[in-house]
């Protein structure tokens, strides 16, 4: 039977078994190396006017970066991901 692509959905290579990771949507628990991981950066303060005039008079605004997960079928939804052609599912 054919694959539908080389890399068979997975990042997971030669390795055996990998941990899964629920999904920030929809709460299915994916694979860690099938999901989609997307990283936003959070700042502390709401108002960007406001941070920018603190930044102006030199003061250091920490945040905090979120990694957030996706199944595939809530990325696809969400436009994170989008399927390809058929002929190019199977290239790198």
């Amino acid at each position: 039977m054919g694959k539908k692509r080389k890399s068979r959905g997975r990042a997971k290579g030669g390795r055996g078994h990998s941990k899964c990771v629920q999904c920030s949507a929809c709460g299915q628990i994916v694979p860690r190396d099938k999901a989609k991981r997307v990283t936003v950066r959070r700042g502390l303060i709401s108002d960007p006017t406001l941070a920018q005039m603190l930044e102006k008079q030199g003061a250091i605004i920490s945040g905090s970066v979120v990694d957030k997960y996706y199944c595939v079928s809530c990325a696809v939804h969400r436009g994170i991901c989008a399927p390809r052609e058929k002929e190019l599912r199977k290239e790198r």
